[in-house]
């Protein structure tokens, strides 16, 4: 039996660019890279160096903080850079890919035969544990907690989105084998929040609670969906995951390796032909932009352009990516660019341009702020894109003010960094939200744990 959430405030960012529901192999990356930035609060301990010799599945390095924790690689191949940056901090380890991947064997298993601590010990060995998250913090969960729920966000709401249902039409087993480890890690139940438009596989489902989600952006946030579902308060944890890694976790069972593979989409105005690609996380992405982008002024953005990493066109997909966006630089000004009549391609919140007359425009928005940092100042454009019942602004400003008493007060533990994508998106003041919060969190994690 599913149940409806219906969200009333957000706001639909649609961009031209959408990727054509066409998958291509993409071109096999001769270099692979593994980022630590990604998982956040991790301290890396190498346990490879120059010039070893490594399979798919085979540890990189593991968190000093949890030493059960590994990261492992995606590709076999030889270890060719460890780049570090200020105070030795590891920036990326870079592997050069053999032409056809060997894999470390971790044995076949059934999830539903295994106890909840070989379902941990089996993800943890193998690589897969650090795609599960926790909330609060929006970090890697911790192995020893036990979570009140785990929940999946099957869809996302976000500009130029992944469709996941499409990109995982074929792998009905390997997501449901997923979920079946999934169950194991809680005494919970395990959400599964589905576009409550459209029916897709997911719908199917055994084992989870469904929930049908209507509404706006941020509809598909998890956190969103964790607001209106099982909110969390001081002292619980909840665990999220992506439907793509669900599917790692489950060919991890299925097969007896670490098979990164996803599908992603390359999206935005900037490419020729905006499609989905199968690739590996952490893949080089130069190949699928020099062949699909002929202009050279653009930001590429691993990710969302909310969210994302903006990144060079030599760089690699983010650990939890599955979207590649490409729109235009904003490095102009435009002349009198706050007059409504100066261009037609401007989307606004207000009723300062004229998009609130045409709401399905497709736009070619570039990354202009068009303008400079202003008074933070009570204006109420961000209490109309944040459907959680708290305050973004009061939030806001007890974070930056590190006051741990109302950052609580005012629901620090129920958030992470993307629920303030739209804030950050909509407000004149053109304060960086997302930044703010994950300073906030991470004061949280020092000073509360």
């Amino acid at each position: 039996m599913s149940k409806d959430i219906r969200i009333k405030k957000g706001l639909d960012i649609k961009l031209k660019g959408k990727a054509e529901k066409v998958v291509s192999v993409a071109s096999r990356s001769k270099v692979f890279a593994i980022n630590p930035s990604d998982f956040q609060g991790v301290i890396p301990k190498l346990t490879i160096k120059l010039g070893d010799k490594i399979k798919a599945g085979e540890p990189i390095f593991f968190s000093k903080k949890m030493e059960d924790i590994k990261f492992a690689s995606p590709v076999s191949g030889e270890i060719i850079e460890i780049n570090r940056g200020a105070k030795r901090m590891i920036l990326d380890i870079k592997i050069a890919a053999d032409a056809t991947d060997s894999y470390k064997d971790f044995g076949i298993k059934n999830p539903t035969e295994l106890s909840s601590e070989e379902v941990k010990a089996h993800l943890l060995a193998s690589g897969c544990w650090p795609f599960i998250k926790q909330r609060p913090y929006d970090v890697i969960a911790n192995p020893t907690d036990q979570p009140k729920a785990i929940f999946i966000s099957s869809f996302s709401s976000a500009p130029l989105a992944t469709d996941d249902a499409y990109a995982l039409e074929n792998q009905q087993k390997e997501f449901q084998t997923g979920i079946d480890a999934l169950k194991k890690l809680t005494t919970g139940k395990v959400h599964l929040s589905v576009n409550g438009t459209t029916n897709s596989f997911f719908n199917d489902t055994k084992g989870v609670e469904i929930h049908n989600v209507f509404g706006k952006h941020p509809a598909g946030n998890v956190g969103v969906q964790i607001h209106f579902v099982n909110p969390i308060n001081r002292g619980e944890k909840v665990w999220v995951i992506n439907p793509q890694d669900v599917a790692i976790i489950g060919r991890l069972f299925l097969h007896g390796k670490f098979d990164a593979t996803r599908t992603i989409a390359l999206a935005g105005s900037e490419i020729k032909k905006p499609q989905y690609f199968k690739t590996i996380l952490g893949a080089n992405v130069s190949n699928l932009i020099s062949e699909n982008v002929p202009n050279t002024n653009v930001r590429v953005i691993s990710g969302n352009v909310l969210t994302g990493t903006n990144i060079s066109k030599n760089k690699f997909l983010g650990f939890y990516d599955n979207l590649i966006s490409v729109i235009p630089e904003g490095n102009h000004y435009t002349f009198l660019g706050w007059h409504p009549f100066i261009g037609n391609n401007k989307l606004s919140i207000n009723r300062a341009f004229f998009s609130w007359l045409t709401p399905n425009k497709e736009y070619n928005l570039d990354t202009n702020l068009n303008g400079e940092e202003r008074a933070f100042v009570v204006t109420g454009e961000m209490e109309k894109v944040m459907p959680m019942d708290i305050y973004p602004m009061q939030l806001l400003k007890a974070t930056m003010a590190n006051d741990i008493e109302k950052m609580e007060n005012l629901g620090i533990y129920e958030v992470a960094p993307e629920d303030f994508a739209l804030v950050e998106f909509v407000s004149t003041s053109k304060i960086e939200a997302q930044e703010i919060i994950r300073r906030g969190l991470d004061l949280m994690v020092e000073e509360v744990g």
